[in-house]
């Protein structure tokens, strides 16, 4: 790996504050000289191995995604140098791809949707015939079944039960992967049929470069000027809730006003700081959802607590036992429709 003349820019020393405020083009990125150029040296010769001609154009981008109508793969900024990789932790508490072998997960995923783009895959009838319609409405919130053989198990959250050009991107990325006997895996399952067609799919797509179409590189940060600090609250207001007073009521019933309390007692927002760690642990293991979203709710939830001057009881085990199945239900009512409980 040769150097690269961004490893020690002058911004690598900014405090969070002025880096925040900087434009993407501003940063001067490459991949050239990064860990990313051996991971996608990997996904190359994964390809290759199979005997795949079309190898995607890849840029830094201001997240993970492959344009639509487009066979290039765009990966987030703060893969591209250490520094951004903790901006990111500290603004969204985890680094998605930061593994090599999360990076080589996202990047698989990517190359099915550049394969679908390149070739225009889902125009075949037979491709929808067994992914469903591409013209299915894309939708951050979707319903899974967690046991259903009927999808691949690849990425986080079922991903591949969200929409039919997932399904594929999903088993697309199985089939690639080495080291994985998908044929013994997925035996006796129904997304196995899914996986035939992958290969025999790809069989056919073997020496052949993609049709000469236009590849966009749209958000590429080379020519991308808004500031890294819009692009933060933009992300966070996808998971704002609107209303200060929403957890309210139930709040109270599991914490007691100040007045009812032993002055001993601990305040619920402290009680909710204090075993912020281990629920955001926990949870995000069970319910697979993002530990930004956990987090945040456990800081609304102790803003609340503070406001309304709440305590918790004297049998503190108990209190702990409802907060964690408290959290729990909200985190999976948002998982199902996007909002962390219905309107009553």
């Amino acid at each position: 790996m040769h150097a690269n003349p961004s490893d020690n820019p002058r911004w690598a020393n900014y405090p969070d504050e002025d880096l925040l405020n900087l434009k993407f083009c501003d940063l001067k990125l490459t991949i050239e000289g990064t860990s990313l150029e051996m991971c996608i040296a990997r996904l190359f010769n994964e390809l290759k191995s199979k005997e795949l001609s079309f190898l995607p154009p890849i840029y830094l981008g201001d997240e993970w995604f492959s344009p639509d109508k487009s066979p290039a793969i765009a990966i987030p900024f703060y893969l591209a140098h250490p520094r951004l990789k903790q901006l990111e932790r500290k603004m969204m508490l985890e680094v998605e791809g930061e593994s090599e072998e999360e990076c080589m997960k996202l990047l698989r995923h990517e190359t099915g949707h550049a394969f679908c783009h390149a070739f225009s895959l889902p125009r075949r009838r037979t491709w929808r015939t067994v992914f469903g319609s591409p013209s299915e409405e894309y939708s951050d919130f979707y319903h899974y079944q967690p046991y259903s053989r009927r999808y691949v198990r690849h990425l986080e959250n079922w991903y591949a039960q969200s929409h039919p050009e997932e399904d594929f991107a999903e088993t697309f990325a199985v089939w690639l992967a080495p080291n994985q006997d998908w044929k013994k895996l997925y035996s006796g399952w129904p997304a196995y049929k899914k996986l035939i067609y992958v290969d025999t799919l790809m069989r056919d797509l073997k020496g052949k470069p993609s049709p000469k179409i236009k590849t966009e590189k749209p958000f590429h940060i080379r020519t991308l000027k808004k500031k890294l600090k819009t692009h933060y609250e933009q992300r966070k207001k996808c998971y704002a809730e609107d209303d200060p007073a929403f957890f309210d009521s139930d709040l109270r019933h599991i914490f007691l006003p100040v007045q009812a309390e032993d002055p001993r007692g601990i305040s619920g927002a402290r009680f909710l700081r204090r075993h912020r760690a281990d629920f955001l642990k926990v949870i995000p293991f069970w319910t697979r959802e993002r530990k930004f979203t956990v987090n945040r709710l456990i800081k609304k939830l102790a803003n609340r607590c503070d406001a309304l001057k709440l305590f918790v009881p004297k049998n503190e085990e108990k209190a702990r036992l409802e907060i964690a199945s408290y959290l729990t239900a909200l985190v999976s009512n948002y998982l199902f429709t996007g909002r962390f409980k219905g309107h009553l």
